[in-house]
């Protein structure tokens, strides 16, 4: 197996056979992995893959531009926050659709940056009622302190539908065989060939274009060569779907803000986005001629901030990166989970749940168990298997987390 260096001290057997199969691949020049790690789709969360030449969206993953922000609020004291907490919770909810739902009204967001299947996607995914929604899974709202009593705000969300759809739309691009599907109508074209040869080329490419959309992702290693017009019109949305996730983030950390200065009667309290910290941990990046995939992990360049989630309990780390090379300049994106979804859902007590829960005004019930601590890795030993990789800055605790 190439070079490779591995954070994580407890790996299921899928995520190992998952990450040396990837690691087999002619076009992968080095891997990572998170201390975080688990088995995902392709490709463990929590792997961080250089490639030359070659971009592979399932090593990206769904939610394109997934990722974290977070906010210090000045000015905002933790003891008049602690009193309102009840009142602020209801009124994000309010504020901000989570799980399936979406905005009533579409805010306008630009499609320019788009391939147009790009913008085809975008429009049927609705993504101008999409921007300023939360969405469901492990993504959540956060306000809480710091040790110096410092009131924060952490989110984590992603690119919603729109990145879901253009995710989906690649991967199944890269894991068909359009030559097979040219090769098919050419033997059954003859005659259209013979007498109209004008329009045999487009109707081909529409042939071809119906079929390849009647297809579905194949879990594996399909790339494109990153000269090619597929691997371009990737790279292109792709960087749309990163800037989409942000204005994202952006929407919900206003109407957070908002929410909290209205409940506690506050004034021209002026949002400074310029302290926003933002690290997404679904992309591709090129760096030193190679293309680095980070699959639900943190970019960590030397003096680069970032937010690391633990759980619904411990909260958040911000954290300051190294740089280190043989991470390839990354870091965990939070704490990993231990159990899947289904099983954390059949084999963890609400009781023990709602006790671990106990000081932090949330969503705590049946629906939100899969999102349990108990579910996640010890988000302190996480953190100590990474001290090479970052400096840990400030731990916030939750006093406030939203769900979806």
């Amino acid at each position: 197996m190439k070079n490779t260096k591995i954070y994580a001290e407890v790996l299921e057997d899928t995520a190992v056979e998952q990450f040396e199969s990837a690691m087999e691949q002619p076009f992968v020049t080095y891997g990572a992995l998170m201390p975080d790690a688990h088995a995902g789709y392709s490709l463990p969360i929590g792997a961080v893959v250089a490639t030359k030449d070659v971009v592979l969206p399932a090593w990206v993953g769904y939610d394109i531009g997934c990722g974290m922000c977070a906010l210090r609020l000045d000015g905002i004291q933790r003891e008049e926050l602690e009193a309102n907490r009840k009142d602020i919770f209801d009124f994000i909810y309010k504020k901000i659709p989570v799980g399936f739902s979406s905005n009533q009204k579409p805010k306008a967001y630009s499609l320019d940056g788009l391939t147009d299947k790009g913008k085809e996607i975008a429009t049927i995914k609705k993504h101008d009622r999409a921007l300023g929604s939360l969405g469901g899974g492990n993504h959540f709202i956060e306000i809480g302190h710091d040790e110096e009593d410092n009131i924060w705000v952490v989110i984590h969300s992603g690119s919603r539908g729109v990145g879901h759809g253009i995710a989906a739309h690649y991967m199944t691009v890269a894991s068909s065989d359009p030559k097979k599907i040219e090769e098919e109508f050419d033997a059954k074209s003859e005659n259209l060939l013979k007498h109209n040869p004008g329009n045999y080329d487009r109707l081909k490419a529409k042939y071809v274009a119906k079929k390849v959309g009647k297809l579905r992702p194949k879990e594996g290693h399909f790339g494109f060569d990153v000269d090619s017009q597929n691997g371009k019109d990737y790279l292109q949305d792709l960087a749309w779907c990163l800037d989409f996730a942000l204005a994202n983030r952006k929407e919900m950390m206003t109407r957070v803000v908002n929410a909290i200065t209205e409940v506690l009667s506050i004034s021209c309290y002026e949002l400074d986005f310029s302290e926003l910290i933002n690290r997404n941990h679904n992309h591709a990046t090129e760096r030193d001629g190679l293309w680095i995939h980070r699959k639900g992990a943190t970019h960590a360049e030397k003096g680069m901030m970032g937010v690391i989630p633990g759980n619904m309990k411990d909260g958040s780390f911000i954290v300051r990166g190294k740089g280190n090379p043989e991470s390839l300049y990354s870091s965990s994106h939070g704490a990993g989970r231990v159990m899947g979804r289904k099983q954390a859902m059949r084999e963890l007590n609400l009781d023990e749940f709602k006790e671990t829960m106990k000081d932090v005004t949330a969503l705590v019930e049946e629906s939100t168990l899969d999102e349990s601590p108990l579910a996640y890795k010890d988000i302190h030993d996480v953190m100590r298997l990474q001290k090479d990789l970052v400096d840990v800055v400030a731990q916030v605790k939750p006093l406030i987390n939203i769900k979806g």
